[in-house]
C-alpha cells in the first residue's frame, strides 16, 4: 500500500508498541514501574549480547533494513529504530511477563516441562548443526540451544512461566514482526538473505525469528526475574 511508504513507519511500530504497556505500567495493582530499574538493567545485558549480533549479520548482509521505512539516522551501522526495538519489544514483553504472574499465577509445578526443555534443545543443537552453512540459522538455534540447556537449571514453575509468556507473546509478535517482514507493504522494512535462513516462513516471518524471540525474551526474563529476587533478598 503506497500511503504506508514513510520514514517514519518503522519508528511508528515501535512506539505503537510501546505504549499500551508503559500506559499500564503504573496500573495501581500492578505498580510496573517499581521494576524500572531491574528491567533496564536486564535489557542492557540482553543488547549486550544482541547488538553486537545485529551489527556483524547486518555487516555480513545476512539482514538489511529498508531505507523507504527508517529515518536513515544510524548507530554502529543500526537504525535508531533498531536500537528501539532491543528496548521497546524486551519491555512489552517482561510486561507480560508480569501481568501474567500477577493476574494467573503458577502455583503448581509442570512435571514435563524439564523434559520439553532438553528436547527443545536438543532438537534447536541439531537443525543448527545439520543447518550449518545457513548462518542465521545455524547461529540462532544454537545459541538458544546452550540457552536452554543452561535455563534447565531453573525450577519448574519459573520454566512453565516463561514458556507461557512466549506463548501469549507470540500474538504482538504475529502482528510486529509480521509487519516487519512486509505483511502489509508491498516491500519489508527488515530483508532477510534467503541464502542465509532455511527460507521457512510462517506467514512472512522467517521461522528463525520464532527461535530469536524465544531467546531474547527468556534471556531477560530470566535476568529479571533474577534481580528482582536479589533486590527483594536486600530490603
Amino acid at each position: 500500500m503506497d500511503w504506508l511508504v514513510t520514514k517514519i513507519y518503522y519508528l511508528g511500530l515501535m512506539l505503537l508498541c510501546i505504549s499500551y504497556p508503559i500506559l499500564r505500567s503504573f496500573e495501581k495493582r500492578l505498580k510496573f514501574y517499581k521494576n524500572w530499574k531491574q528491567l533496564g538493567i536486564s535489557i542492557l545485558i540482553m543488547m549486550l549480547v544482541f547488538i553486537p549480533w545485529d551489527i556483524v549479520f547486518t555487516q555480513l548482509s545476512i539482514w538489511s533494513f529498508n531505507d523507504k521505512y527508517i529515518l536513515g539516522t544510524k548507530l554502529l551501522y543500526l537504525p535508531i529504530e533498531e536500537w528501539l526495538f532491543f528496548i521497546f519489544v524486551p519491555y512489552a514483553c517482561v510486561f507480560i511477563h508480569e501481568v501474567l504472574l500477577y493476574f494467573f499465577p503458577i502455583n503448581h509445578q509442570v512435571s514435563f516441562i524439564k523434559k520439553l526443555n532438553i528436547l527443545l534443545a536438543l532438537i534447536l543443537l541439531t537443525l543448527g548443526i545439520v543447518f550449518f552453512d545457513k548462518m542465521y540459522t545455524s547461529v540462532c538455534f544454537t545459541l538458544c540451544s546452550g540457552f536452554l540447556i543452561l535455563f534447565q537449571r531453573n525450577s519448574d514453575i519459573f520454566l512453565t512461566s516463561v514458556y507461557r509468556t512466549y506463548l501469549v507473546s507470540l500474538i504482538p509478535f504475529l502482528i510486529v514482526n509480521g509487519i516487519l517482514t512486509g505483511s502489509i507493504t508491498k516491500e519489508p522494512i527488515v530483508i532477510y538473505n534467503d541464502f542465509h535462513i532455511t527460507t521457512l516462513r510462517i506467514l512472512t516471518i522467517p521461522i528463525e525469528d520464532f527461535i530469536y524471540c524465544f531467546l531474547m525474551l527468556g534471556l531477560t526474563i530470566w535476568i529479571f526475574e533474577s534481580l528482582k529476587i536479589k533486590n527483594k533478598a536486600h530490603s
